[in-house]
């Protein structure tokens, strides 16, 4: 089957797209970017694909000009609020709209892509789904931290609608928070935004990697703080904290005495001595008084690599045997810690400056050995785990992520929180 969409032809199948089978390694420019290596695009896909390649940066979110841009961005939304902002997007119940359909909705589709200019004014008011409502589509997604699949689904909608007065009251409240992290930061540093789930490495003013990463539920927040990554575990164990024992281990092991043995949990008092699980009374927290700990390995729940820093909190970063959810957009299911994506390129990051003797091979050969193994970093390197919900860098692109933890004190998200989890 195929569809004329502007004069390029696509076959359905090509507009399925590589994101619905995204590698969990790949972010989504790179899964489109292999996707398009293996067909033959025609010349307004091609347009979308510039479009998109256009918002990749290796700017940093935060700088020392971070407050400039973000001032630059609130008047231009001060603008479009003081123009009546931008209209709604109609529900379709459980009709998702895509390249090729042909709708009226796709008339609001445009006046709203065009009233964030995400959309050229001069693109019409046409009700057919064409390549550049698409490229329109996937710019916003990106700039919302959304998959950019081009779809017109419930998540989309319920961030399309978010009224432009709440965007320009996310950016104000955002830069007084970018004024305090707006100097030097350090020459090479790590940041952890919070609502956006990612990562950042940075080295001398640029971004090295960018990392998808997995943070805490809204009843177990990521903490804020700054502090220095000085060691990491290869291989580790995982010592249950109290709170988690308390949550998920006493619950579980009452639904299922095997839960332990299952994922390889290990029961100690604090003199070492080793315990059973029958020896303990699951209907009360005499649990909580115990050391259970993980053992290394393919289940291991940090994964083959646990990065530490100082904090009060108990949290650091570690990679994950689950890593499924780096896929979702919704990307707000630890316990505090946070879960890092493509952790070996991070780690090899980590230790080439500050201890030479390691490089990419030797990790990922301490990895594969499966022994454990601890590396103090020669020189510390700052971490911040930062929570900004809105910002813009020297490209201009003005980015908007949920108020996941409710600090902004604007909206309550739980529509567009709902919309994701659906």
């Amino acid at each position: 089957m195929q569809l004329a969409l502007g004069g390029a032809t696509l076959s359905t199948m090509l507009l399925g797209f590589a994101f619905e089978a995204m590698a969990e390694s790949q972010s989504p420019l790179e899964a489109l970017r292999q996707h398009s290596q293996r067909v033959e695009w025609e010349d307004r896909f091609d347009a979308t694909m510039e479009s998109l390649l256009a918002m990749e940066t290796s700017n940093p979110t935060l700088s020392p000009k971070t407050a400039d841009y973000i001032s630059a961005a609130i008047d231009q939304y001060s603008r479009i609020v003081q123009m009546g902002g931008w209209g709604q997007v109609s529900a379709g119940g459980k009709k998702a709209l895509r390249i090729g359909a042909k709708d009226n909705r796709v008339v609001e589709l445009r006046k709203r892509l065009i009233g964030s200019g995400d959309l050229e004014q001069t693109a019409g008011l046409s009700n057919t789904f064409d390549s550049y409502v698409d490229a329109g589509l996937r710019r916003f997604q990106m700039r919302h931290g959304l998959t950019p699949d081009g779809v017109l689904g419930k998540s989309t909608i319920a961030t399309l609608n978010v009224p432009a007065q709440v965007r320009l009251q996310q950016l104000e409240t955002n830069l007084v928070r970018l004024r305090s992290m707006s100097g030097f930061l350090g020459d090479r540093y790590v940041m952890v935004n919070i609502p956006a789930a990612e990562i950042e490495a940075v080295e001398n003013g640029h971004v090295r990697s960018r990392h998808t990463a997995v943070v805490g539920k809204i009843d177990r927040q990521t903490p804020i703080l700054n502090s220095k990554i000085y060691e990491l575990n290869f291989n580790p164990y995982w010592t249950v904290p109290v709170s988690i024992i308390r949550k998920d281990l006493i619950p579980k092991m009452k639904q299922d005495p095997q839960y332990l043995a299952k994922n390889k949990i290990r029961i100690f008092d604090w003199k070492g001595n080793e315990l059973t699980w029958q020896e303990i009374d699951w209907n009360t927290e005499e649990a909580t008084k115990y050391q259970f700990r993980q053992e290394p390995g393919e289940i291991n729940s940090l994964g083959s690599v646990r990065i530490n820093f100082h904090n009060k909190h108990q949290v650091y970063l570690h990679d994950t045997p689950s890593k499924s959810l780096f896929g979702s957009d919704y990307r707000f299911n630890s316990s505090g810690c946070v879960r890092v994506q493509n952790v070996k390129e991070l780690v090899t990051w980590l230790l080439e400056s500050t201890t030479p003797d390691w490089n990419r091979s030797r990790v990922d050969q301490v990895i594969r050995v499966g022994e454990r193994e601890d590396v103090k970093l020669k020189s510390s390197i700052p971490l911040y785990l930062t929570y900004i919900t809105a910002w813009s860098n020297e490209d201009g692109i003005i980015q908007f992520r949920d108020d996941i933890y409710n600090r902004d004190g604007l909206y309550s998200g739980e529509a567009v929180t709902q919309a994701r989890l659906q």
